[in-house]
């Protein structure tokens, strides 16, 4: 997520390296520098110009403290000026009628389904909400079986009248079906085009008169830069939506759509993919997100994500265990399961400051745990509970019976029982934890 970006933004403050205070010259070479950074993320143009002047005033206008090098000073600018460009802080969905009503616009192919089913599942998990889908695109091929198949991997039921062409008497219906049924969310998921024509925009226009929806999104594909912005701004004067979903965002390298939409429509980034998977979710924070860009880090978001799939009935129990010195290979299991719920790997990484930098150009597949994983499932239920056991012939066997080596069972081994000797430490020395 906007690697070009982050290390753009890095070559430019190194000009401010070794200088012993802010002036006008080094600031115009340093923002020359970051505007072409900018300009290269696929920034808009007016949007890079107004950042980089913002910058230059606040940057002038700023006593040096002794203790403080330029560079880092112009870092906290950016970072500030960043944070306000985005939107300064997240805004909440408006969820407050019943059923809450939210419609679902933008282009073909922007990730509108995928996203309707995203949001369906983190409100329906984290809200506590009982959510229903509404399949209103009637034109494309096989779009209602799409939205069934994202409902039935959430457990979330989708309304559908298939043999009804009319979007706008669907979403009625589903509505009256919400009130019925008791669900107090209702997610309509609306036809898309390949570009905005005026007959799309009178259909969608029309379901907003119909519905009255508490919440208008716009979904748009992160990756089309400047025509994300462009599209955003066409949508927004014919719907006046209230807020953006940028979707693909982790395959986003550059970063325009992040940095000029919010500036381009005066509407705030509500929600960002970040891949695949349903639980692939996150508020758009902009402070977090300037974190991100300047290669700070995210540790609060990974917090978040820790805390959302954190089972505390299994953390007692492991905490029992670790006490008694009871940790065995059936924990080390459920730990790495933990841990693969939270997401991408990498992306995980990168959330923790100076990790990101660090793995630049290293790739992370999400398959580590596998051999991991065969190792244990390979060793018998008895074996499991006391690795002690693991001779030299039951290692072999393991080795085999995963297609791993014996130098890699080995080597979980050690790793197992170096585990289990600082846990005793830490749970033995109680005052000495930091």
């Amino acid at each position: 997520m906007f690697e070009n970006l982050s290390e753009r933004l890095e070559r430019s403050f190194k000009i401010l390296k070794g200088q012993g205070r802010i002036t006008e010259i080094n600031v115009a070479e340093t923002l020359k520098d970051v505007r072409k950074a900018l300009l290269d993320a696929d920034v808009n143009y007016k949007v890079a110009k107004t950042f980089t002047d913002e910058v230059k005033q606040k940057a002038l206008g700023m006593n040096v403290l002794t203790s403080i090098q330029p560079g880092q000073l112009m870092i906290k600018v950016v970072h500030d000026e960043l944070v306000a460009l985005m939107g300064g802080k997240n805004e909440d969905l408006n969820l407050k009628s019943s059923p809450a009503v939210i419609l679902m616009s933008g282009l073909q192919g922007s990730g509108k389904t995928t996203f309707s089913g995203k949001l369906a599942n983190m409100l329906k998990t984290r809200k506590g909400k009982n959510p229903l889908l509404v399949a209103c695109d009637v034109y494309r091929p096989a779009a209602i079986d799409q939205l069934k198949v994202v409902g039935e991997s959430i457990n979330v039921p989708v309304y559908t009248e298939e043999d009804q062409k009319n979007p706008i008497k669907i979403a009625q219906n589903a509505i009256a079906f919400a009130k019925k049924n008791k669900h107090d969310l209702v997610i309509i998921d609306t036809a898309g085009r390949l570009a905005v024509d005026e007959e799309m925009m009178k259909e969608i226009t029309a379901i907003k008169k119909a519905v009255s929806p508490d919440e208008i999104l716009f979904v748009v594909d992160a990756m089309t830069g400047q025509d994300a912005v462009n599209t955003a701004k066409e949508f927004n004067e014919r719907l006046d939506f209230n807020g953006v979903v940028l979707t693909k965002l982790d395959g986003d390298t550059r970063g325009g759509a992040a940095l000029s939409i919010r500036s381009v429509v005066n509407k705030p980034i509500k929600f960002i993919g970040t891949g695949e998977k349903m639980d692939a979710i996150d508020l758009f924070h902009p402070e977090r997100m300037a974190d991100r860009i300047l290669g700070m880090g995210d540790i609060v978001s990974l917090v978040e994500r820790a805390e959302n799939e954190f089972d505390e009935v299994v953390a007692r129990k492991l905490s029992k265990k670790i006490a008694k010195n009871q940790f065995d290979f059936n924990d080390f299991l459920e730990q790495i399961r933990q841990v693969q719920k939270m997401g991408n790997l990498k992306d995980l990484a990168q959330m923790i400051p100076g990790v990101g930098k660090a793995l630049k150009n290293v790739d992370i597949d999400d398959n580590a745990f596998k051999p991991i994983e065969a190792i244990i499932y390979s060793m018998t239920p008895k074996e499991r509970k006391n690795p002690q056991l693991l001779n030299g012939s039951r290692r072999a066997r393991i080795a085999a019976g995963s297609g791993t080596s014996i130098q890699e069972v080995n080597r979980l081994l050690k790793q197992m029982d170096d585990m289990r000797k600082m846990m005793k430490k830490f749970q033995s020395n109680p005052l000495k934890r930091r």
